[in-house]
C-alpha cells in the first residue's frame, strides 16, 4: 500500500526540533498558538510559523474555536508518514530484530558449564 500523498515534505518539517516538540506536545490533543508558546522556549510568531509549515505538510490541522484557532494533529498526515516508515523499514527492522535476537542467543552459546577455573 503506498501511502498517501503530502503537500510538503513532512520529513522537512520534522528536521527542526521545535517542530517535533510543537507535533509531540500536539499528540496529547489540540493546542492554541498562545498555549503552545508558552510551553516552548519560541515566542507566538515563530509558532504560528512553525505551525504553518506543519500544516503545509500535512502534520497539523487547525479548527475556529471563537476568537482562536485550535491546532492538532492531522491523522491522516501522521498515517502516511507511519505507512511511508513501514514500508520503507517494516521488514528492514524485521530481519534486524531476527538477525539481533540470533546473535544475542548464539553468543550466550557456550558460556555455561564449559567455562573452566584457572588456578
Amino acid at each position: 500500500m503506498k501511502a498517501a500523498r503530502l503537500r510538503g515534505d513532512p520529513f522537512d518539517a520534522l528536521g527542526d526540533s521545535n517542530r517535533r516538540a510543537i507535533v509531540e506536545l500536539l499528540g496529547s490533543g489540540g493546542h492554541t498558538v498562545q498555549e503552545i508558546a508558552d510551553t516552548l522556549p519560541i515566542s507566538r510568531p515563530a509558532v504560528s510559523r512553525h505551525l504553518r509549515l506543519l500544516k503545509n505538510a500535512g502534520l497539523v490541522i487547525d479548527q475556529p474555536k471563537g476568537t482562536r484557532r485550535i491546532y492538532a494533529l492531522h491523522d491522516r498526515g501522521v498515517e502516511a508518514v507511519q505507512a511511508y516508515l513501514k514500508e520503507v523499514w517494516g521488514t528492514a527492522a524485521a530481519r534486524f530484530r531476527l538477525l539481533a535476537e540470533n546473535t544475542a542467543t548464539s553468543g550466550l552459546k557456550g558460556q555455561g558449564t564449559s567455562r573452566r577455573r584457572r588456578r
